[in-house]
């Protein structure tokens, strides 16, 4: 290992760091000749420097040399500053951050699943495939859909790839149109996949029920609309109640109609987007079916459509073949892979395990308490933080502290941060970006009636201190290990490497 990191002398990893405002970084704990880890030897032959040299670094890569037990010590105090879904609740709304019951790691762990490398044969896998198999069934029946893909590794991924086969089911009818239709109470990602895709995005204001305006989507309808990205229920929490009169005006057109999954959580067992009218339909499996979710993945948005858009789909698939054995196969006009091998296979597993455990009855009691927990935590903060909508909400609401930022400058990020104190993390602030001073609160299924009451007791605790003594408000969180940053200053001017010292410090 390069000593060009290491530097003259690190600091002690010990347990009066633990609270400090600074952890240090690896690279303070820096010692030079310290090690982490050990090579095992291997029946890989040695090559010559000379032979490796095209694939050599010219030129050291500057990296820490740390021992284990620094190593170990410095991670396991940043992990216990973290939050996480398994320290207690997590009302971000439009995120349906839940509980992810660990059987369903313990299943996607057995050494069956987790042993196995993705170019195995398809004869020495037949378990894998099959469960890839009744993964797929189980989300066309909960879609309503005729097929499905398990690649897209994530929601936003599963949007572009709808998007893709949106493109390609035109172009193969003669058609070319550019332009996607979005509601202002979309999935946030969706402006996004659509400029990536290619399309021009094309906004559709809510009318005075928080609902898509009927009026306003009959303006922008023509030929040129290619299908419309909607998320029902909305990111307000709410059900399209005109869906069906919306898509009747969207396929008028000519154009698709796709379904953002962001809110499926609410709808399982109890609606199915297929029988809506949808046409492709993403499901975010690190949220409705209680996968890991968070830092970037692992996550998996598998894509069900119609019939009539089968051909399209990312492959390979796993098919029944000649022998009755099942085998990969590649739809005939499949818009090609969109993610290395066959997706985030053990969150599949996972979420296979979590469909089988519940089942049909489990999986509907799941989103009809989602709803309840939501209802009954926007009717008992009505009085101090009322929605933004009066309309019952389906599985998360917004709220609007507009109120406290006119009469005490509290703004609803300064309540979100106070919340950390109270042991919650804090919900969905500044989105959907139609409602002012915005809180989107989702408490999921996962909490008990206990946690909604000392969650609601907090926003209580909170609107009071707003009323009385907001300068309290301005410099929370007080007591978490980091307390408030200067995002203004980072988002302007982020540091995105570590400062390097003086030069001397360096070999």
């Amino acid at each position: 290992m390069s000593t060009r990191g290491a530097r003259p002398g690190g600091r002690a990893a010990s347990a009066p760091l633990v609270g400090r405002d600074a952890e240090p970084t690896a690279f303070e704990l820096s010692v030079r000749g310290r090690r982490a880890d050990t090579l095992r030897h291997s029946a890989i032959p040695e090559a010559s420097l000379e032979e490796l040299g095209p694939w050599l670094r010219r030129e050291p890569a500057a990296l820490p040399e740390v021992s284990e037990r620094d190593l170990v010590a410095h991670y396991t105090r940043l992990a216990s500053r973290n939050y996480s879904v398994d320290l207690g609740a997590y009302p971000l709304g439009s995120c349906t951050m839940k509980y992810n019951p660990k059987f369903a790691d313990e299943v996607a762990a057995l050494p069956g699943l987790a042993g196995v490398h993705p170019d195995t044969p398809e004869r020495a896998v037949q378990g894998w495939l099959e469960l890839l198999a009744e993964l797929e069934a189980a989300i066309c029946e909960i879609t309503g859909m005729a097929a499905a893909t398990l690649q897209p590794p994530a929601g936003a991924a599963g949007e572009l790839t709808g998007l893709l086969i949106m493109g390609a089911y035109h172009r193969a009818s003669g058609r070319d149109p550019r332009r996607i239709i979005i509601p202002d109470s979309a999935h946030g990602t969706n402006p996004a996949s659509v400029t990536l895709a290619g399309y021009e995005a094309v906004t559709v204001r809510s009318d005075a029920r928080g609902l898509v305006s009927l009026d306003d989507l009959r303006r922008v309808l023509d030929d040129s609309v290619a299908g419309i990205m909607l998320t029902n229920p909305n990111t307000l929490g709410l059900f399209e109640r005109d869906v069906a009169e919306i898509l009747r005006l969207v396929h008028e057109v000519g154009a698709l109609a796709y379904y953002d999954g962001a809110n499926l959580n609410a709808i399982v067992g109890v609606a199915r987007p297929g029988d809506m009218g949808f046409d492709i339909v993403h499901s975010n499996l690190h949220k409705t079916f209680a996968t890991p979710h968070g830092g970037g993945g692992p996550g998996a948005g598998p894509v069900a459509v119609t019939s009539a858009l089968e051909a399209f789909l990312p492959g390979p698939l796993p098919r029944p073949g000649a022998t009755g054995q099942l085998e990969w196969w590649t739809p005939p006009s499949s818009i090609g892979n969109v993610h290395a091998f066959h997706g985030n296979a053990l969150v599949l597993a996972r979420a296979w395990a979590f469909m089988r455990y519940h089942g049909p009855d489990g999986l509907r009691r799941m989103s009809e308490v989602a709803v309840l927990n939501a209802r009954w935590l926007q009717q008992r903060l009505q009085p101090v933080l009322p929605a933004a909508f009066d309309e019952p909400c389906m599985h998360e609401f917004v709220a609007s502290a507009k109120e406290f930022r006119s009469e005490a400058g509290v703004r609803a990020s300064d309540i979100a941060k106070g919340l950390l104190e109270f042991g919650f993390h804090a919900p969905t602030v500044y989105f959907p970006l139609i409602v002012d001073e915005a809180l989107m609160i989702e408490p999921t299924e996962t909490e008990s009636p206990e946690t909604l009451e000392a969650l609601a007791q907090a926003f209580e605790r909170l609107v009071e201190i707003a009323r009385t003594t907001p300068a309290e408000l301005a410099e929370a969180p007080r007591t978490t290990p980091v307390r408030r940053l200067d995002e203004v200053g980072a988002a302007r001017k982020p540091v995105l490497v570590e400062p390097v010292g003086a030069a001397d410090e360096l070999d």
